[in-house]
């Protein structure tokens, strides 16, 4: 019963701030893994690594598309909040 008071009493989800950060996180993360796929295969080639060599290069780019990703939440969210105080 007190986890419901805490609750109604508590912090409320801004469910359009939600929406607005994970839509625009949805439309960066295909630009962003795109281009991570695509690079890895252009490298790859430029360089002569061979099939092996594009899919290092295309891991590599991916995680870096991680950290991008989330540091754009990240950053999102500082913005634009997801939880307001009543």
């Amino acid at each position: 019963m007190s986890i419901m008071s805490q609750a109604k009493s508590g912090r409320r989800i801004h469910w359009q701030n939600v929406s607005t950060v994970v839509s625009a996180a949805v439309l960066i993360a295909a630009e962003v893994f795109g281009a991570a796929f695509a690079g890895g295969w252009a490298f790859a080639n430029l360089f002569g690594l061979g099939e092996y060599g594009a899919y290092a290069l295309q891991i590599i780019f991916f995680v870096a598309g991680l950290m991008v990703m989330a540091a754009f939440v990240r950053n999102g969210m500082r913005i634009e909040p997801f939880v307001t105080s009543r």
